[in-house]
């Protein structure tokens, strides 16, 4: 007996990546689609099958759907996912988990009270070049982690979503939160906490819409680009670039300086993963191709979902997880915004 998934949102995301990874899934046996513009619903069922719903609440509703993936904008997480949950759904929750700490924490509490699975999707956790560099960093036999740089950025996101423009809800700061920092920041920040087992505590940042233009050919009301440099709370030491203007070719990569070498990831178009060892030795590795906007392949998030629900397992990416990577992000908003050096508050523990 197979699954039935709900999904609420209907854009790029939904089309790209949830529709069709639930519908190659084997454990899944129908999906029921939502979006408040009933021709964006319609549009999924004609590409995909199964059917779509009128109203929102008819998701929550039906006994049949064990399972829901929140792909609404940012701002409507914390209503969607929350509802879910407590509606006895278990939920995929598109990042950023919300746009402030207290709506995380109303879906994080959700979560606790119903007792269903919460899986947040912050997808550079699944790459198999991020999970074996993870796993050669906890091996130790580079030494211990000094220092890092990441980046993350394309052309934007009026050249991939759902309705390629320049009116895009990414550039409205009432819906994005963040810009780029939302969009592409908070991914590379919950790698870093992945990669480097390791916490973020402390940030300075500078932020800026340095070219992009809205629909009215006016600077856009978030930034497209964003800078920071990251302490962390083991030691490390490091800067991350998020970027909405890296126009001719995306940029993913991460490179980690350790003790004994180098090792660069997504640097090399051949070699995902390589290390430079301090004696000059190289080592490659060939794992797969980079999820890109032009390139998309199975990103692994709604297997490892799926799985989390079937097999009873705690999911990859948690609700707390996510919690971590947005209080990070709004510490750089604020460190930007305050040309301050920002201190990211913990959870002495995570809501009693």
């Amino acid at each position: 007996m197979g699954i039935k998934v709900g999904i609420i949102g209907c854009g790029a995301i939904t089309k790209m990546r949830h529709a069709p990874e639930y519908t190659a899934n084997p454990y899944v046996d129908e999906i029921v689609f939502y979006d408040r513009n009933l021709h964006r619903s319609e549009a999924m069922v004609e590409l995909f099958g199964g059917r779509n719903v009128e109203s929102v609440e008819e998701l929550f509703n039906d006994p049949d759907i064990t399972a829901i993936s929140d792909c609404s904008s940012n701002e409507h997480h914390h209503l969607f996912s929350t509802q879910a949950l407590l509606s006895g759904k278990h939920v995929l929750c598109e990042k950023p988990i919300s746009l402030t700490i207290e709506h995380a924490k109303e879906i994080l509490a959700a979560q606790k009270k119903s007792g269903k699975k919460l899986m947040v999707d912050h997808n550079q956790r699944f790459t198999r070049a991020h999970q074996k560099a993870r796993e050669i960093l906890g091996s130790g036999e580079l030494g211990k982690v000094l220092t890092f740089r990441t980046a993350f950025g394309h052309s934007g996101p009026e050249s991939w979503g759902i309705n390629k423009t320049k009116s895009t809800w990414f550039f409205k700061k009432e819906r994005s939160g963040f810009g780029v920092g939302g969009d592409l920041g908070i991914h590379k920040i919950d790698l870093l906490h992945y990669l480097l087992d390791d916490e973020i505590v402390q940030v300075s940042a500078f932020q800026g819409a340095l070219h992009k233009t809205d629909e009215n050919g006016e600077p856009i009301e978030v930034c497209d680009n964003l800078v920071c440099s990251l302490a962390t709370e083991k030691g490390r030491l490091g800067n991350a670039a998020f970027s909405w203007t890296y126009y001719g070719e995306e940029d993913n990569s991460t490179v980690v300086y350790c003790e004994k070498g180098i090792m660069k990831i997504y640097h090399d178009d051949e070699y995902q993963l390589e290390l430079i060892m301090e004696s000059g030795e190289k080592v490659n590795y060939q794992l797969e191709a980079i999820q890109t906007n032009d390139n998309q392949t199975p990103s692994g998030v709604i297997d490892a979902f799926v799985d989390s629900i079937r097999l009873d397992q705690e999911p990859i990416v948690t609700g707390e997880d996510a919690l971590k990577s947005l209080k990070v992000i709004l510490g750089i908003m604020e460190a930007a915004d305050t040309k301050q050096v920002v201190t990211i508050e913990k959870e002495s523990l995570l809501y009693q």
